[in-house]
């Protein structure tokens, strides 16, 4: 479906210039398929933290409150406001803040707190405590398999039946009205994304092969395309399974680039995909 009206969708992440993740993947995939996308950054940097030594860095705490406030006084419409990474318990404040002052929106939230069995530095328990609150009432969740335990209070799985993973997602549709779980492995030895639309009670298993590579970025990557496709109307399992598609295929183009792969996916060869 597509509107006549501009769609627009404010994005609350960090920017990382070189790298290819958060904000500078974000912006140019929502802008790709028609959506306006506005930044709302939470810290800048030089480049990501994965990988590289010396970034510069410089948090935006102090910004968030005087943009959200100047974007009702000029009484800016958002159909969408999409956060992920967070630095600070007062930026999870922030971003609650944006989300009571346009309830009218569309509420996505990729709680980006680790990966791979492990929590990220920067996320005390605490922290994991707030992220549990900025989760309930949003519309979906995109927690990738290490997120969704730590959202849970469960240990980091080795693989998941399709029963224990549907049964996740359900107890995550308590806080959120639907939900995603990415990277997961379940037990027949397939890597999958799974979803629950909490609304029509669909649940969906989009299975994959995994390629011989991991670069940092792939999530925001599938997050922005999720968002943008429910933003024009496609149902849920249908936006995950693009999103899904899109990021393989941006991988795809991408090995064999002789290219450290902290460089990041080469999305730019195939974003004309999402026009």
């Amino acid at each position: 479906m597509i509107t006549d009206r501009q769609l627009t969708c404010a994005a609350i992440h960090d920017m990382s210039g070189f790298g290819r993740c958060s904000l500078a993947v974000i912006i140019p995939i929502i802008s790709a398929m028609g959506i306006q996308c506005v930044p709302v950054p939470t810290a800048v940097l030089s480049t990501h933290t994965g990988g590289f030594d010396d970034f510069v860095f410089r948090d935006t705490t102090d910004f968030l409150v005087p943009c959200r406030e100047h974007y009702k006084k000029l009484g800016v419409r958002f159909d969408a406001i999409y956060s992920g990474f967070l630095a600070s318990e007062e930026q999870v404040d922030s971003c609650l803040d944006f989300f009571a002052s346009f309830p009218q929106a569309m509420h996505i939230v990729d709680p980006v707190m680790g990966e791979n069995g492990e929590r990220y530095k920067t996320y005390t328990p605490r922290l994991v405590e707030r992220m549990k609150e900025l989760t309930v009432g949003a519309q979906v969740i995109t927690p990738n398999i290490t997120e969704a335990a730590m959202l849970l209070d469960e240990p980091y799985p080795d693989s998941l039946t399709e029963a224990q993973a549907r049964n996740w997602l359900e107890r995550l549709c308590r806080s959120a009205k639907s939900a995603v779980i990415t990277g997961a492995v379940l037990d027949t030895g397939e890597h999958a994304n799974l979803c629950l639309d909490g609304a029509s009670g669909e649940y969906t298993c989009i299975c994959w092969e995994p390629l011989p590579a991991s670069y940092p970025g792939t999530g925001d990557i599938f997050a922005s395309v999720m968002t943008g496709r429910l933003l024009l109307g496609y149902k849920l399992s249908d936006a995950v399974r693009a999103a899904t598609g899109f990021a393989r295929r941006a991988v795809e183009v991408t090995i064999g680039n002789g290219q450290p792969e902290r460089n990041g996916v080469e999305f730019e060869r195939v974003l004309r995909e999402l026009f």
